[in-house]
């Protein structure tokens, strides 16, 4: 398949969810009325699994075509009109929104109205890293591959922003109960990718510090609920096996389809992350720093898929352009020769490494548990 460092800006680009949940500064009602703890605003930082209309914008700053504002993009939910979603219908935010009884998180740049329910600051191509990290080595008059800066730094900096029409005085900030969140088995120390340490382990953690920095930024704001999910099983995702289409048969894991490495390498760093996770709650025992799960998830609908009511050809997307998985990289979603599914709840992917509305509602459903 090639050499692991091919995958590290993938790897570095990440820009996982962040969900900031701010409990209501109201009496808890009782258990019989009242099925989750209630929270008043929810803030979004991340990319584009979080991304709920601002990539329209900062894709139009950097004059980047954005497929997502054209049908069938929102087929599923919106009227059949794309939101600026990278979906055919709802995300995990908007699901969990929805399941508070909050309206859906509306997006930082393009939202007109009050924020005092939430914003959403996630971008669609977002890194966690700035931009400069991926052109360290280049040669002078490169194109970029990355030219958004929209990074977790950039999208802090509009929160801080905001803040001032947020709250007011100190007593705005509550404090909830702290949720532990189950261990999950498949990040433990146990299941690194020990083989890739030397090349990826320096990206990785400089990654996790930024993270961290990010966490200790929000906390000290007075974050009270962080929602911090890890990786998919991108070995899985269908660009990432159309790219890598020349590789061995064994390097394909037997039972899913999916490339062992790149899922190797996510496992790397979710177990990293989960860490970080528990390095914070350690320091921060009055916040409440829920782990949340999205490679487990994917990786039981694709051994699974019927058990999800997906079609078999799990790894399939819904839109696409003509070849292996329905994934073209020189036709997306929506372009002309494009097909879409007739029932995008069958299937697991949308429009590649994006998952459908089915399976999102799946996702949120557990993380919904951890959170109330």
């Amino acid at each position: 398949m090639g050499s692991s460092s091919s995958l590290l800006p993938a790897m570095a680009a990440v820009a996982l969810h962040f969900l900031l949940l701010s409990p209501a500064a109201v009496e808890p009602r009782a258990v019989s009325t009242a099925p989750h703890r209630r929270y008043d605003a929810i803030f979004s930082f991340g990319d584009s699994f979080a991304d709920t209309g601002n990539n329209p914008v900062a894709f139009d700053w950097y004059d980047i075509p954005d497929p997502v504002t054209r049908p069938p993009y929102g087929i599923t939910f919106f009227d059949g009109l794309p939101t600026g979603r990278n979906c055919d219908g709802r995300l995990i935010i908007d699901f969990i929104a929805q399941n508070l009884s909050l309206p859906l998180v509306p997006p930082y740049l393009s939202h007109n109205g009050s924020f005092r329910q939430g914003a959403n600051f996630a971008v669609g191509g977002a890194t966690t890293l700035e931009p400069s990290f991926f052109h360290a080595d280049d040669p002078p008059g490169t194109s970029q591959l990355f030219p958004l800066n929209t990074s977790l730094s950039v999208q802090l900096s509009w929160f801080d922003s905001l803040k001032p029409s947020l709250c007011s005085t100190p007593q705005d900030r509550s404090t909830v109960p702290r949720v532990r969140p189950r261990h999950d088995p498949t990040v433990g120390p146990g299941r690194r990718a020990s083989a890739l340490w030397p090349t990826i382990l320096s990206p990785a953690r400089l990654a996790l510090e930024v993270y961290k920095g990010f966490f200790q930024k929000l906390i000290g704001d007075g974050a009270t609920t962080v929602v911090v999910p890890g990786m998919i099983p991108s070995g899985c995702s269908p660009p990432i096996l159309v790219v890598f289409a020349d590789a061995d048969a064994a390097e394909y894991d037997a039972a899913t389809g999916c490339l062992r490495e790149p899922n190797e390498i996510a496992t790397l760093h979710n177990s990293l992350l989960l860490d970080a996770v528990e390095e914070l709650r350690d320091k921060y025992p009055d916040v409440a720093i829920v782990h949340t799960e999205l490679f487990d998830h994917v990786s039981e609908m694709v051994r699974s898929p019927v058990k999800f009511g997906f079609r078999k050809d799990i790894l399939s997307v819904c839109c696409g352009g003509p070849g292996r998985y329905n994934y073209n990289t020189q036709v997306f979603c929506g372009d002309e020769g494009a097909t879409t599914c007739k029932d995008p709840s069958k299937s697991l992917y949308w429009d590649g490494v994006h998952l459908t509305e089915a399976a999102y509602h799946y996702i949120a459903d557990d993380w919904l548990r951890a959170i109330t």
